[in-house]
């Protein structure tokens, strides 16, 4: 294997893809797809799962030079060599230590280093994380940003899946103005994985376990003026002071290393004297005590000085430079600032010079406590208004440039050039909560970027903002309406639906009868279509009376109202939900149609497949969810109405081809749903599709430890209402059962019966899936004294029942083995009823071959096993085909 096959390896054991591994190995992708499939051949596995986990003996994942986030300092580091040893051997005591100092002490630059030097230590390296631009409520995206993972509500789901991989280093720097999130986030993450954080803050966390580092200004007599020299070299004037003047300088700057790097950078112009006089000036104006705060106003001092030393044209620049709050080029500069471009990079170089900006990569960056000093002086200023105007403008072109650019891209591309920014299109819209263009322009466009980058729970606050922004009132009603899309794909039904009837109050205020109708229909569909998402049910006369505001509301001669109507009428033709009348439900399929929206179509479709689940025709359901799949395949996932429909077909078709034993089919489905760009689900809800195709599939150990990933992710958030979960208990169960483990089988019984009785949450047609499984496990574990009672249950189940050919064919095989009377009657009825289901073919064809020593029973049965793809199934089958007595 070579160097860079293990590197390649090291990242797939990372889980990390294709695209990520290209863009850290700088290689192209179709590079990396040739070393993997190098690498399946050499180790003569199967798949990336399977080679993934070749990956623990090949070292640290950590690429070399890849730290994400970590800053990239141009300067050398200068001392503290014991702190970087001392921080070292912290992190080798504890799983949570906090560098803790006063502003511009060092604590980054020193986290930097510590970082770099023991990232290689742990198995799936390290992550940098700068808090700085981050506000209230936005941590856990931050996090999810650099870790390059999707994140849902809080965006901490996906950040603790991520780091329960193995052991890894996060830092979280600049806490202090989070203290509150960070510390419980730290809580978190620390209790749910193994990684090892290191903050930097101006104060402790205080929690428990701990291991506080402060850090404290350089040493005088060695290293401060050591540090001085060496960025005075940079300015070129490093034989400028001697010894005793460096010694007074950095006395008086209290050793702080920001302090005095400014002032080496002024030595270029006023030499010893000058910056002695200066300095002294500022010192004795801002002195106080001993202490951190001497030291604070010391830096505030030096900062102030710089800033009085600077030309009328620097200091305007300067101050406002203050509204960016990330990195900014030359062209956000000159539209911001209000210069040419000539003259921003003039300027911009003089202040780079003067230690004010700092510059890396063809960006630009204050730092924060340079930037906060620089935001006071232009809140005095009378331009200060017109600054945050052209802050705002600039925005907001930026915003509609990122849209335009998203358009046709898949996957990952272009978060990164979002993430870049989103700090600034954030901060711009602050305050802005009245009618205004450009804000609006801003809200909106951030709203649909956001649901793009997968915030699924920032979008709709974005698009809410836009609503308020919005010139007009039918402006508003279109912002509400993309904000019940967002939230509708992020699960939270309820809010979908008040953002619905808002969306229909705004357009009533703007006379639009037919946008209002829309709404209001939508609403309706809504609560019909998704029952079970909503914390409370609909009433059933609430619902009846919104379709009939709807129906008055609209003109039912115009092609989307009448199909919008159709769809809603088609929920509430019957007071018990999910119960919509075949009639009805084609109806609205001939009205969407006469729309060409395949929107529309989609949603229609629904309503036919659940009919078709009601009359018990389970084929006709798994033929709409393949046709609804292929309908949706050239929309936007990007577009928040698109992404309505695309993540509810591809969540349905993810429990057709279960129901449907279609295991090719439901592999492609479950791969469909992970590579997303919106699949519309937290972390424990992507999982619990999963667990049933690999428990199907026979791998168990797989499905064991994601059942258990899901199981605490649902516990994290909540334990909320969630079918998919709930309908992935029984396959949990099963996975147990298998592999002979009765202890686990009993825990995740109990489980299951914790979340509730199925029929009590109106779910009864599932009971199949319990006999299913119940009948399984009587088999392989030899409880063959079940036989009888669960028989019984599966000929008692209706014809719409899911799992019901899957659990009849089950309990026969049972009944077979454990020598039941009506096993030879129960397998022929079973037999007629079996047609288009493989698993169910497969399962009855070993009952037969075990009833009657059937050995062409019992090899066509393997053989039907293995062509599906169900490992373990087709394993067992093989032993009996062998002579042994295993079930």
């Amino acid at each position: 294997m070579s160097a860079r096959e293990s590197e390649v390896l090291a990242a797939l054991g990372a889980g990390l893809s294709n695209a990520q591994i290209a863009r850290r190995m700088q290689i192209s992708v179709r590079t990396v797809e040739g070393h993997v499939s190098s690498l399946l051949r050499k180790y003569g596995v199967a798949d990336r799962q399977a080679l993934a986990a070749r990956a623990g003996g090949v070292g640290a994942v950590t690429l070399p030079g890849d730290i994400p986030g970590l800053p990239r300092s141009r300067t050398s580091f200068v001392g503290r060599r014991a702190e970087v040893e001392a921080v070292r051997a912290a992190l080798a005591r504890g799983r949570l230590v906090t560098l803790v100092g006063p502003g511009g002490v060092g604590k980054t630059r020193l986290a930097e280093v510590v970082t770099t030097a023991v990232a290689a230590e742990y198995r799936y390296g390290a992550a940098f994380v700068d808090l700085v631009p981050v506000r209230d409520g936005r941590l856990g995206h931050a996090v999810a940003a650099v870790l390059e993972v999707a994140e849902h509500a809080d965006g901490q789901e996906a950040v603790l899946a991520r780091l329960r991989r193995g052991p890894s280093v996060l830092v979280l720097d600049n806490c202090e103005h989070l203290p509150d999130a960070v510390a419980e986030f730290v809580e978190r993450v620390l209790a749910a994985s193994p990684a090892t954080i290191l903050a930097t803050s101006r104060e402790r966390l205080g929690l428990s376990g701990e291991l506080v580092h402060p850090v404290a200004p350089l040493p005088l007599g060695s290293d401060a003026e050591e540090l001085f020299r060496d960025r005075a070299e940079l300015a070129h004037q490093a034989g400028m002071c001697d010894a005793a003047t460096v010694a007074d300088l950095c006395a008086r700057l209290d050793g702080l290393p920001l302090a005095i790097e400014l002032a080496a950078a002024r030595s270029a112009s006023l030499g010893a004297t000058g910056l002695l006089t200066g300095l002294g000036d500022y010192l004795r104006l801002l002195a106080g005590g001993r202490g951190s705060v001497v030291r604070h106003r010391s830096l505030r001092g030096v900062i102030g000085w710089s800033h009085d030393l600077l030309t009328e044209d620097e200091r305007a620049v300067f101050r406002r430079l203050s509204v960016f709050v990330g990195d900014f080029d030359l062209p956000a500069v000159a539209a911001v600032v209000g210069v040419g471009a000539a003259e921003a990079a003039d300027v911009l170089g003089r202040l780079v010079d003067k230690s004010l900006v700092q510059h890396r990569d063809g960006s630009w960056r204050l730092l924060d406590t340079i930037r906060a000093f620089a935001a006071e002086r232009l809140a005095d200023e009378p331009e200060h208004a017109e600054v945050r105007r052209r802050y705002l403008r600039w925005a907001a072109d930026l915003a509609t440039d990122l849209a335009v650019a998203l358009a046709g891209r898949a996957g990952a591309a272009g978060h990164g050039e979002f993430d870049a920014v989103a700090g600034d299109l954030r901060a711009a819209l602050t305050g802005h909560e009245q009618p205004d263009a450009e804000a609006h322009r801003l809200a909106r466009t951030l709203g649909r970027l956001t649901f793009a980058r997968g915030y699924l729970w920032q979008a709709p606050d974005w698009y809410a903002q836009a609503a308020r922004c919005a010139p007009d009132a039918s402006e508003a009603a279109r912002d509400l309406a993309s904000a019940a899309d967002c939230a509708q794909v992020g699960n939270d039904a309820d809010r979908a639906f008040e953002l619905r009837l808002a969306a229909a109050d705004r357009a009533r205020e703007a006379g639009a009868g037919n946008a209002r109708a829309i709404a209001l229909a939508q609403a309706v569909e809504l609560t019909g279509r998704f029952p079970m998402a909503f914390r409370d049910e609909i009433p059933f006369e609430r619902r009846r009376a919104l379709l009939a505001e709807a129906t008055a509301a609209g003109d039912p001669d115009d092609p989307a109202v009448a199909a919008r109507l159709a769809c809603a009428a088609v929920w509430t033709a019957h007071p018990d939900t999910l119960r919509p009348e075949a009639g009805l439900a084609a109806a609205a399929v001939a009205a969407a149609h006469a729309t060409g929206d395949p929107v529309l179509i989609s949603a229609s479709l629904d309503a036919v497949r659940v009919a078709a689940i009601n009359d018990g025709r389970v084929a006709e359901w798994h033929r709409i969810a393949a046709e609804r799949l292929e309908l949706l395949a050239p929309l936007d996932p990007h577009h928040p109405e698109h992404a309505v429909e695309i993540s509810d077909a591809r969540g349905l078709s993810s429990l057709t081809v279960v129901a449907a034993a279609d295991l090719p089919a439901a592999r492609s489905t479950a791969r469909l749903i992970s590579d997303a760009e919106l699949s519309g689900d937290s972390v424990y809800l992507a999982a619990s599709k999963a667990v049933p195709v690999l428990v199907l599939s026979g791998d168990l150990d797989d499905a064991v430890q994601l059942a258990e990933d899901m199981w605490a992710g649902w516990q994290r958030a909540g334990r909320p209402r969630a079918f998919f979960v709930w309908l992935t208990m029984p396959f949990a169960v099963l996975a147990h059962g298998l592999r002979g483990d009765r202890e686990r089988v009993a825990q995740w019984r109990a489980r299951a019966a914790a979340m509730g009785d199925p029929a009590s949450m109106g779910w009864p047609e599932l009971d199949p899936l319990i006999t299913l499984v119940d009948a399984r496990l009587a088999l392989r574990l030899g409880d063959l004294d079940q036989a009888t009672e669960l028989a019984q249950r599966a000929r008692r189940q209706p014809a719409s029942s899911w799992y019901r050919v899957l659990a009849r064919a089950a309990t026969v095989e049972l009944a077979v083995v454990a020598g039941a009377p009506s096993a030879e009657a129960d397998l022929a009825a079973a037999q007629a009823d079996s047609a288009g289901n493989d698993w169910a073919t497969a399962t009855l064809l070993r009952a037969a071959g075990r009833l009657r020593g059937d050995a062409d029973a019992l090899a066509r049965s393997a053989g039907l096993w293995q062509r599906m793809g169900a490992r373990f199934e087709h394993e067992v089958t093989v032993e009996l085909l062998a002579g042994s007595k295993l079930s």
